[in-house]
């Protein structure tokens, strides 16, 4: 059936100021660029880069900030009719980043009273969900009310009508008060989804676990909602598993490096991409590798987010070596 959205991504959009000064900490950094940040806002952007029909469902802060947010995800191609300007005096997430080398790399984040995590249940359009085919749900909406409660209700109109649901895992520490509450959670929302995404570390957290096993986490969530589950390992690849019992591996592309954020959110973009696209998940799990290697060869994350024929030229070089 066709509808208005291939994705509609829910969660946070914020502000992330990125060092212009490589190589030195944040304490002698001067110089920092802006750009548009937060993992439901990234994967939005680079969806929409890529030529699916993208909305987005948040709330930004009525100030300058959330002004440069709205007006940067519309002229990237998303609708942003559904992001709801917050009256209660709230902020804006903030991310200024350090990038002392391509291996060490962190991110100070200002996280209080901001404007994403006060989206309310009431203020989920249950019309606007339906106008798409999937919803992507971010775990950091988890990590605090009335958030939750409003992405736990989009999951829930999601699965009523019938809307494929994608968890990206996207596990951020300084949102979440305990494991217990992040795994409570985690796995409330990846039991209902369609395709789970994230790290081995980030299922790990879904478990209260450690070195966990993969054959362990899929049989887990195979008994329930989940089709699709991609577990990533960074340098040594991804795998994806579906409940049929094929397993896929997609090795990691090769990049000149420059930090370390922003990868999972571009894979998000160019794997749910080459699904929409009817690549099949063996070409998805390139296409996600793919993108990653060229944001983190980048500045930014959202402005980094490739085309589809920049991640089919860099595919193209490497599977020929």
């Amino acid at each position: 059936m066709q509808k208005k959205y291939d994705v509609i991504a829910l969660g946070r959009a914020c502000v992330d100021l990125n060092a212009v000064e490589y190589n030195r900490p944040m304490e002698e950094t001067m110089t920092f660029s802006k750009y548009v940040g937060g993992s439901p806002a990234n994967i939005a952007i680079g969806s929409a880069k890529l030529g699916l029909k993208v909305g987005f469902i948040g709330k930004i802060p009525d100030d300058q900030h959330g002004r440069f947010i709205e007006h940067y995800m519309a002229k990237a191609g998303v609708d942003t009719s559904n992001m709801i300007v917050d009256q209660e005096g709230h902020k804006t997430g903030l991310a200024f980043t350090e990038i002392l080398s391509p291996e060490e790399c962190s991110i100070l984040m200002y996280r209080e009273q901001v404007a994403d995590l006060y989206l309310r249940p009431d203020e989920i359009d249950e019309d606007y969900l339906k106008e798409s085919h999937s919803l992507v749900i971010s775990g950091t909406a988890l990590a605090q009310s009335p958030s939750r409660e409003a992405t736990l209700k989009a999951v829930t109109l999601a699965r009523k009508n019938g809307i494929k649901i994608v968890f990206e895992l996207d596990y951020r520490p300084y949102t979440w008060q305990t494991k217990d509450e992040t795994a409570i959670y985690y796995s409330l929302v990846a039991q209902q989804s369609d395709i789970v995404i994230g790290t081995r570390d980030e299922y790990d957290m879904m478990e209260n676990s450690e070195n966990g096993a993969n054959d362990v986490t899929i049989a887990q969530l195979f008994k329930h909602q989940p089709e699709l589950i991609v577990i990533k390992h960074g340098v040594e690849g991804s795998y994806a598993y579906t409940k049929e019992g094929d397993t896929y591996r997609g090795k990691a592309y090769k990049t000149k490096v420059l930090k370390t954020f922003g990868a999972g959110d571009s894979y998000a973009a160019a794997f749910l991409y080459a699904l929409n696209s009817g690549k099949g998940i063996e070409t998805a799990l390139k296409y996600g590798s793919a993108s990653a290697a060229i944001v983190v060869s980048k500045h930014s994350s959202s402005e980094a987010m490739p085309t589809a024929l920049e991640i089919e030229a860099l595919i193209a070089e490497q599977d020929q070596n």
